[in-house]
């Protein structure tokens, strides 16, 4: 039977798309009379690291028999004899000429095999050993090199290379499915362009070169990080929902840095419109250093996928988005990065949030759901990219007065346009934050009154989260009328508790409730519901709304707060 395949997506500062320092090697440095790497103490390095290299043409090793553990020798009559002997010149026999000789094994290494781990020789152009990313710190980008990958094909490869399952085999991905490979938002670029193979959509004689916080977006070296823009959600779904679309595939993971998995999982529940399941992966190490936790969550999510738990009776995907992280599975909407260790992922909200575990060897164990949410998503998403409209209408301030104006939100393919993604702003509540208790003056809140009257000059499709106390979301009076202005400006506000709230905020109006999502989730819901719905009807005076005013505003808030009830 044909294996599964699947779609995998490069997202921005990936810390599972990256390798430790390529640093050159001892054997390179004793080469060119380099003076050698030591010790922090001074004294020399026991090893060299060993670094996935390809051979340039094959060579004959030979390996010393029994030195693959250090008790094979004790069950030495359980094995076949070696196939021949080295001499104290080093010179190859079948057959033993003295005691002293050591039992071999002969193997033809060859560039077709695979890659192999081996001293790192490279240097610097002027003849200088590499010790880190950058010819020297604080090095402009064009002195420095990338460790991150273009996109995480070099990864699966080295984990079908070097990664070895509890049974002892490798190929543990290659084994289970095929896969593509898509640069989203990667965090690794070709800034002198792309390779012939990979130039799929440019002209003969065209080198399409890449720029650094425009086509890709690392953290490495961290003095040149780059997060990717609140258009590029627009490519991320377009990208994601078009290969959904095609028909080829049976699944998909996103892999991306691990504070900011959390967040695109959520859009991509929320926009995409796909019947098939997608998986978050992240990792607190490099791909290949010590600890590295993101090759075994790939290794997870690919058995995920291809074990079909997610499937219904009708065989859509019921378990929604998810993350998958340190053998956990969690629903999108509740994941989030507590600390920077393996296993550091919480849930939010208090109410679920793991939704089931992957398969162990020993013992035998399955990868099994155990909690379905009754939340909405992908194909049943109200505000998936199939229920966003082509336009709708936004605000804009003209003089002194706040018009409406139409928002293209989709262009004649059906793809989100970059320049639809809404302007949300989170503001937080702090105890004895606000001004005095009385009278009430939104005025005092500058910061939120500049906000308002610059998403009325360049942002049509805007709004707030009120992160307040929780899990009421209630803010200090001037906050509270601040945002109440801003709603009667045509830019809807909801309200969360602080921090991983385990209740629900009520409604109040004139605010929505977000429920028990934090404020970056209620963040990405807003901007959902912004493209669904458009603005709300700005008042005369924002500051004094008539009522009937109020009611128009209350009735397309209700539109919003049925999505944030069931989303």
């Amino acid at each position: 039977m044909d294996k599964p395949k699947i779609a995998v997506f490069s997202g921005a500062t990936t810390t599972i798309g990256n390798s430790p320092q390529l640093i050159t090697s001892n054997k390179a440095r004793e080469k060119y009379g380099l003076p050698p790497r030591t010790n922090p103490d001074g004294s020399p390095m026991r090893f060299d690291v060993l670094r996935a290299q390809r051979l340039a043409r094959p060579v004959t090793v030979y390996v010393e028999q029994f030195s693959a553990h250090p008790l094979e020798r004790d069950a030495a009559e359980l094995y076949a004899p070696p196939d021949g002997y080295l001499d104290a010149k080093g010179e190859f026999h079948k057959e033993r000429q003295s005691p002293a000789d050591v039992p071999v094994y002969e193997v033809t290494l060859r560039p077709e095999d695979g890659l192999y781990p081996m001293p790192y020789l490279a240097r610097q152009a002027n003849g200088q050993a590499w010790e880190d990313d950058a010819t020297h710190e604080f090095a402009p980008s064009e002195q420095c090199r990338q460790p991150f990958y273009p996109d995480a094909s070099r990864i699966f490869e080295e984990i079908d290379r070097f990664g070895i399952g509890l049974a002892g085999v490798g190929n543990l991905l290659s084994s289970r499915a095929d896969f593509d490979f898509y640069r989203t938002v990667p965090a690794g670029g070709y800034r002198k362009g792309l390779p012939a193979a990979k130039r799929t959509d440019v002209g003969e004689g065209d080198i399409p070169r890449e720029t650094v916080g425009v086509d890709f977006f690392p953290y490495r070296p961290f003095w040149l990080v780059h997060q990717p823009p609140r258009a590029a959600l627009a490519r991320v779904t377009n990208m994601v929902q078009r290969a959904l679309a095609s028909g080829r595939y049976a699944g998909a993971i996103w892999l991306e840095g691990s504070p900011n998995v959390e967040e695109t999982t959520y859009w991509l529940s929320l926009l995409i419109d796909t019947t098939l399941p997608i998986v978050g992966n992240a990792s607190q190490h490099p791909h290949g250093g010590m600890g590295n936790d993101g090759d075994a969550n790939i290794i997870d999510a690919v058995d995920y996928i291809v074990s079909r738990v997610w499937a219904d009776e009708s065989g859509r995907n019921r378990g929604g988005v998810v993350a998958i992280q340190n053998k956990q599975i969690f629903a999108s909407r509740e994941v989030q990065k507590g600390d920077a260790r393996p296993g550091g992922y919480t849930v939010t909200g208090g109410h679920g949030g793991i939704v089931g575990r992957i398969s162990e060897l020993f013992p035998a164990t399955p990868t099994i759901l155990t909690f379905i949410s009754t939340r909405s998503h992908t194909y049943k998403s109200a505000v998936n990219l199939r229920q966003i409209p082509g336009t709708v209408m936004g605000v804009r301030r003209e003089g002194d007065k706040t018009l409406p104006v139409p928002v293209r939100i989709k262009d004649d393919r059906g793809d989100l346009l970059p320049e639809a993604i809404p302007k949300v702003t989170i503001v937080k509540e702090a105890y004895q934050y606000g001004g005095d208790a009385a009278p009430i003056d939104p005025s005092g809140e500058d910061d939120v009154q500049a906000r308002i009257e610059k998403n009325l000059r360049k942002a049509p499709l805007a709004g707030f989260v009120g992160e307040g106390m929780s899990p009421y979301g209630i803010m200090n009076q001037d906050m509270d009328a601040a945002l109440s202005r801003a709603v009667f400006s045509g830019m809807p506000v909801v309200k969360v508790g602080r921090g991983n709230a385990e209740g629900f905020t009520a409604r109040i109006p004139p605010f929505l409730s977000g429920n028990n999502l934090t404020a970056t989730k209620a963040r990405l819901l807003l901007m959902a519901c912004l493209m669904k719905f458009g603005s709300l009807p700005a008042a005369a005076d924002p500051g004094k709304p008539t009522q009937a005013e109020f009611g128009a505003t209350m009735a397309k808030l209700d539109e919003y707060q049925a999505v944030f009830d069931t989303h």
